[in-house]
């Protein structure tokens, strides 16, 4: 689904990412966590296209991104990704349908079939009784349940969220943390989320340790040989007497 191979990325001086391989299969929920700094945003927007790597590969659904023009690159993003921020970004002056039908327009399709999906994606987030209602109408679970359901929309292939649950208490973000799982399983989306929830982090598929632009390798503890135990041996004179 997802080919990361030896991204790197500089800011000026500013080294972000200093090669970067990662490999994300379909269907997976991953999360990448790391301190402030590491490079986690700045990742996750060149996954999703929205910034270029200064080297290295990004291949998305078995599409080379970097091969892509501006125009196209616009199409693949608008029909292949969905983005669900930290705070909802939904437009004001529409209702909560209309918010979801926006991206579904982009991509061509009509108002009646735009409409529909934005109806069958509401009722599964259990909101159908929420459409006509403006954002500042809806709580803040509701808010970003309406934002999930704008990324996903247009059925694209990967989900990325930069913190998503950042900004909502304790209930209603652990309904968001179980909505991903249940919308993988669903519709068979891949989620890659960055968070600082440790929670989340927990509970994901696989969890990648970003620091200092670097993917950190988990550290297997080695057991000194002098704690194993040796194995027991019989010797001849014993095995005889038993």
């Amino acid at each position: 689904m997802i080919d990361i191979k030896n991204i790197t990325k500089s800011f000026g001086l500013l080294k972000v990412l200093k090669g970067i391989d990662l490999h994300i299969d379909k269907g997976e929920v991953v999360s990448i966590v790391g301190p402030s700094g590491a490079g986690k945003t700045t990742l996750l927007q060149i996954i999703g296209t929205l910034d270029r790597p200064d080297s290295g590969e990004v291949i998305v659904d078995g599409i080379d991104t970097n091969r892509l023009s501006t125009k196209k690159l616009s199409d693949f993003r608008i029909l292949h990704i969905g983005f669900v921020f930290q705070f909802h970004q939904l437009l004001p002056e529409f209702t909560a349908i209309e918010n979801i039908m926006i991206p579904a327009y982009i991509a061509g399709l009509s108002q009646k079939q735009a409409r529909k999906r934005a109806e069958e994606l509401l009722d599964f987030m259990g909101l159908a009784d929420r459409a006509t209602h403006k954002p500042n109408e809806l709580s803040g679970g509701e808010k970003q349940r309406v934002a999930v359901a704008r990324a996903l929309v247009n059925n694209p292939a990967v989900i990325l969220a930069d913190e998503p649950s950042g900004s909502l208490d304790t209930k209603n973000k652990e309904e968001l943390h179980q909505l991903f799982f249940d919308l993988r399983d669903k519709f068979g989306q891949t989620f890659v989320i960055v968070t600082h929830d440790e929670g989340l982090a927990s509970i994901t598929d696989r969890t990648i340790h970003l620091r200092d632009g670097l993917i950190e390798t988990p550290i297997i503890p080695q057991i000194p040989e002098e704690e194993c135990s040796p194995l027991e041996t019989t010797t001849p004179s014993e095995s005889s007497s038993l």
